[in-house]
């Protein structure tokens, strides 16, 4: 009777664990949605209105390349967004830190949307559209790595890069969302679009934040959190500890991220001006192409997380990384052909290889830090490689472009970032496995010891 008493509260709690789980995967799914959708709002306004709007200038390249760098301002900041809310997330919780993310993203996102135009004011209205990107990546540094180890953790043992890829999730859906917004308000007359159709998809985020907390709030703190808490254990400065302890994992980590986070911003921001200033496709036509691989991505990159939990990782990374350094030159040969299924073909083919990897990159990363530092240290990595690489695409893809004349140079810029990643994801997987034998192999007995 015991032994089944015993069972039942086994099996109990092993559920609540389950439900725990998927409530916190659920939670971080939305909020990096919600915080996805207002990065990427900014990224199609500034392949499309902002650098006339903000930046008028006597030439269009100039004012869509001063566009695209207020959009890599937004990375610059990330870092400091990852040191300051990764030391909180570490020494307060993760729960607590997410709600803030979340408030302080949704605030600059909808004042984008409110701004007045150069034409209006001058120039405050770039200096203001600056400063509201500087908190938007502020705020987008703390997200991202709060979202991954508040799922990694609440995991069920073993599965943690299975959970973590419900924060994964949230990057194409929030993506897709803004994408659909502005496909949206694109079929608009160029007047009205100019003048207040922009300004549609940055005024949503309010509403869309107000969902997002009242999901956020009814989330438990992690396991892990706690027990750190109730062990004194919490670092007194993760940041210090992860630049004594931890530089390695970080430059490894910053490397293992960037196809999965550049690949984005060449299919949308840099491929988006590129087809419509270049190529002939008008904004609706495109903005349809890119949703189109959105779809796909949103579709197909939970299996990666699948692959990368039942097969060796090792020989997963290389199954999910090396089919791009083919795709990515079709997808831009296609999209030079003007036809639009084509291009839309291209971009989904080139969608399916870093989607599969960008699944599994976020619990590798969660898995290859201490708990003690792992959202300082996960977040640290990230957004350093969103600054290097990722903000860098649209605004060096340009510049080849037109220093060259020819989008070749941009496709030896996409397949130099798959090597990167490819060799950094297989060197940090490498030290995530011998640091895990290490913590479970048995303690080995000095001979003569026992007769002390």
């Amino acid at each position: 009777m015991a032994f089944r008493k015993g069972q039942a509260l086994a099996t109990e709690s092993n559920a609540a664990q389950h439900r725990s789980a998927r409530k916190a995967g659920i939670a971080s799914f939305v909020g990096t949605t919600i915080e996805w959708y207002d990065f990427y709002a900014y990224s199609t306004a500034a392949a499309l209105v902002l650098g006339k709007v903000f930046f008028p200038t006597a030439s269009a390249v100039a004012g869509t390349l001063a566009a695209f760098a207020s959009f890599w301002i937004g990375f610059l900041a990330r870092p400091i967004g990852g040191i300051v809310f990764g030391h909180l997330g570490d020494k307060v919780g993760r729960k607590k830190t997410l709600i803030i993310t979340l408030m302080l993203m949704g605030c600059c996102t909808t004042g984008m949307g409110l701004l007045p135009t150069y034409a209006q004011v001058g120039l405050i209205a770039p200096v203001l559209l600056i400063l509201l990107r500087l908190l938007q990546g502020i705020a987008m540094g703390g997200e991202w790595g709060g979202a991954v180890v508040l799922s990694s953790e609440h995991a069920p043992k073993g599965k943690e890069i299975l959970y973590s890829a419900f924060a994964q999730q949230g990057s194409p859906a929030g993506n897709l969302l803004a994408t659909v917004a502005f496909l949206a308000v694109s079929t608009l007359p160029d007047q009205q679009f100019m003048s207040w159709g922009w300004r549609v998809p940055f005024l949503l985020s309010a509403v869309l934040v107000a969902v997002g907390m009242f999901i956020r709030m009814s989330v438990d703190e992690s396991p892990a959190m706690k027990a750190l808490k109730e062990s004194n254990k919490v670092a007194a400065l993760p940041i210090g500890e992860v630049f004594r302890e931890h530089k390695a994992l970080v430059a490894m980590g910053v490397g293992a991220c960037v196809i999965a986070l550049s690949a984005t911003y060449f299919k949308t921001t840099f491929a988006l001006s590129w087809a419509v200033t270049s190529i002939g496709f008008d904004r609706t036509q495109f903005l349809s192409v890119i949703t189109g691989a959105i779809i796909v991505q949103l579709i197909v990159q939970p299996f990666g997380a699948v692959l990368a939990t039942r097969l060796d990782l090792k020989k997963a990374i290389v199954y999910m990384l090396v089919p791009e350094i083919v795709a990515l030159p079709i997808m831009f040969w296609m999209i030079a052909t003007g036809s639009t299924r084509l291009a839309m073909f291209g971009m989904a083919l080139a969608s399916i290889p870093h989607s599969l990897y960008y699944a599994a990159m976020a619990g590798i990363l969660a898995k290859s830090f201490p708990v003690q530092v792992r959202y300082t240290g996960i977040s640290l990595a990230y957004q350093i490689c969103g600054m290097v690489f990722a903000g860098t695409t649209p605004i060096l893809g340009q510049y080849l472009l037109n220093a060259t004349g020819s989008i070749v140079s941009v496709i030896g810029l996409g397949v130099a970032h798959v090597v990167i990643t490819l060799v950094c994801a297989l060197m940090l997987v490498s030290r995530m496995q011998q640091r895990e034998s290490a913590e479970h192999s048995p303690v080995t007995v000095p001979r003569g010891a026992e007769a002390h």
